[in-house]
């Protein structure tokens, strides 16, 4: 497919991939021997490897990898990986940690994970005790996430959590949503739209968080009639629905996680025309100034490779071409929309 513009005049930020030492990887929440992405460290040499490190690829946004925390109690490894979140950022890694003084340049913006269920109160206590750990790393954290996608229903719209999201607004931070359609079901994108209107709702215009959804909210891409499936049709209601409000941001990120096996195998324009009317619904609702580019690295190989990165990256490149996106969509796209949501300068 010809193409009079494409991402070589775009400068690309990353806003989704999780990092860990192959020393920590027994804090991962979802670790077992047999799990090949925990079985191996995954650093920013591995990223760079995947990417190709190409020249307009400024950086990436770090997002918290599920460390244990039992029911948002024990904060320790949360802790420990923002000590390691640290160390990237500020270019000192200990020895065989797969990252260099260089690499902290490519360290845009920090996500860890935070209590949000607990209430402002004990979250409070966590952010004090965050910011000592982050150390000259603080100023990269530009807000926190809580997985939604596992827990129980409800769970986003206590009073206590709401409360947390609030005091984050207030102090300036985004919260990153993670939730999954494919799996959950219609609730999950339900219990969204109430949390983010409750989260809104009283506060003033400057105080109200901003939130950044993750991976298209993860619905199911095996379906093959979207014309008349109450799922699709679900889940494009609650993307218009979603972006009504103007503080809402969408990566484009972490589909094929959603897509049956026999379709990560195949070709990127196989792909992008598999998955046409989903990317369409999104960039219908939200536009070009807010959705980013991100590509769900590491688990973005999982049935898929180590060119998964590329391959992605020429699906959205590509997705940019039949939506007949101008140069400046395009940079918003790529990287203008992450420096807006996140308050990245540059």
């Amino acid at each position: 497919m010809a193409s009079s513009q494409s991402t070589t005049g775009s400068t690309i930020i990353d806003s989704h991939i999780h990092l860990y030492p192959k020393s920590e990887v027994t804090s991962l929440a979802w670790y077992t021997p047999e799990n090949d992405l925990a079985g191996k460290q995954q650093s920013v040499d591995e990223f760079r490897a995947a990417t190709g490190s190409p020249p307009n690829l400024a950086g990436f946004v770090l997002v918290e990898a599920d460390r244990k925390n039992d029911d948002s109690k024990d904060w320790t490894a949360p802790l420990q990986e923002i000590a390691w979140m640290r160390r990237i950022a500020t270019g000192q890694p200990k020895e065989g940690e797969g990252h260099s003084a260089e690499d902290a340049r490519l360290c845009l913006a920090l996500i860890p994970w935070a209590p949000m269920p607990l209430g402002p109160e004990q979250l409070s206590k966590y952010l004090d005790a965050a910011k000592q750990e982050a150390g000259p790393a603080w100023d990269k954290v530009k807000g926190f996430r809580y997985l939604l996608q596992d827990k129980p229903n409800g769970t986003c719209l206590s009073d206590a959590f709401i409360d947390s999201l609030k005091l984050l607004g207030r102090k300036g931070y985004v919260f990153e949503i993670g939730v999954d359609q494919h799996r959950r079901g219609r609730h999950q994108l339900e219990e969204a739209v109430e949390m983010i209107d409750r989260a809104h709702e009283g506060v003033e215009e400057d105080h109200k968080v901003v939130f950044i959804l993750n991976h298209l909210c993860k619905p199911d891409l095996a379906i093959l009639n979207q014309t008349s499936d109450t799922s699709f049709i679900a889940w494009r209601t609650a993307m218009f629905t979603l972006s009504k409000c103007h503080r809402t941001y969408m990566k484009l990120s972490g589909c094929f996680s959603e897509m049956p096996d026999n379709l990560k195998g195949r070709s990127a324009w196989d792909i992008l025309v598999a998955i046409s009317n989903w990317l369409a619904v999104v960039i219908a609702a939200f536009g070009p100034s807010r959705i980013m580019f991100g590509s769900d690295w590491p688990v973005c190989t999982e049935g898929v490779g180590d060119d998964a990165w590329k391959k992605w990256h020429t699906i959205v490149d590509k997705m940019c071409d039949m939506a007949s996106l101008d140069q400046e969509a395009r940079d918003m796209l790529w990287s203008g929309t992450a420096k807006k949501a996140y308050g990245i300068e540059g």
